[in-house]
């Protein structure tokens, strides 16, 4: 089967934009707004995956761009006063979340990133995008490793594929924490509402959270409506949520899957195994989107005192390359 693939330059509610088109699905990035992959569409049946801003909303999005697309977060939500201790070193972050006194969501998800390549093969359309970091990038103040971070979109008659490089071009050991706040519509399909929409996640345990919604080191046991995200599906505003929980992969596989039961139809967001945490955010219960986030470690983990397999803190030698993949999907009935 051969269906049309187009990748180009255009614009997307009047910002800089490549757009990917394979069959019926199309996709946008924004490579001068963190590299936010703002929207994934199946074009055929009008659905429209990810939650994108409204032309209105385009101010504010600019200004706070985490709870649309694709946000990337390096390193990944919360730190505790803004300090980041490694390898015999404290490193000094902005204290951005001031009501909490601590940095919330790293440095790459607001800044410009370099458009590497894209273009098309026979049966995909494609786009690089890259963050080189060096003692001249403004990044390095906070963050003090020369690296290079690329993120791939491939678009195919599978969906839409991500693939994710981090290597360390300096010569100390640097930390590697990452999440993408992902930010999914309930509903997708016009015609839906937020009551057909079911979801499931391979979630495990629940941390508990302080009251700076960093973890305390303890669990905290599931309630019902929670063992329902694990299996049988549940609505994603059953109650407002800002939960952080361990990865606990089924059947081979890490992943959010959301249903709509009015359509037969499911969205599955398989993250991939190398991140061994989830959070789930939905706006304080608000319909319309929530955010399962996967993260390659626990929040707030270079000061939390647990092995470092446990909650993922991992780091990367001189030359050393770390990669995944993760792909968004729609199942018919």
């Amino acid at each position: 089967m051969t269906f049309a693939c187009k990748a180009y330059e255009d614009t997307y509610q009047g910002e800089k934009a490549v757009w990917l088109q394979a069959g019926r699905y199309e996709a946008a990035v924004l490579p001068e707004i963190g590299a936010n992959l703002i929207a994934f569409r199946d074009t055929e049946a009008g659905y429209r995956f990810l939650h994108e801003p409204a032309l209105e909303e385009m101010e504010s999005f600019k200004a706070r761009p985490v709870i649309h697309g694709m946000p990337v977060l390096f390193p990944p939500n919360r730190i505790e006063d803004g300090k980041f201790p490694w390898n015999g070193a404290t490193y000094q972050f902005p204290v951005n979340e001031t009501a909490r006194g601590n940095h919330l969501h790293g440095f790459l998800f607001n800044i410009p990133w370099v458009v590497e390549a894209y273009g098309t093969t026979s049966n995909s359309s494609y786009v690089t995008l890259t963050q080189k970091v060096d003692a001249a990038h403004p990044v390095y103040r906070y963050w003090p490793h020369a690296f290079t971070f690329r993120l791939t979109y491939t678009l195919t008659e599978d969906g839409l594929g991500q693939h994710v490089l981090v290597r360390n071009d300096g010569t100390e050991l640097m930390p590697c924490l990452l999440a993408f706040h992902t930010a999914v519509n309930a509903p997708f399909a016009p015609g839906s509402t937020a009551a057909d929409c079911r979801f499931t996640m391979t979630i495990g345990r629940r941390r508990e959270m302080s009251e700076r919604m960093l973890p305390t080191g303890r669990f905290q046991t599931l309630k019902p409506e929670e063992e329902a995200i694990k299996s049988g599906g549940i609505s994603p505003f059953f109650e407002p949520m800002d939960n952080h929980y361990t990865a606990e992969p089924q059947n081979g596989r890490n992943r959010m899957e959301l249903t709509d039961s009015r359509l037969g139809v499911r969205l599955v967001y398989d993250a991939g195994t190398s991140y061994k945490h989830w959070m789930i955010w939905n706006n304080n219960a608000t319909e319309g989107f929530f955010c399962p986030e996967p993260q390659t470690n626990l929040v707030n983990a270079p000061n939390v005192d647990l092995p470092a397999e446990e909650i993922g803190l991992f780091s990367l030698a001189q030359g050393e390359i770390w990669e995944a993949t993760s792909r968004l999907y729609c199942i018919r009935a």
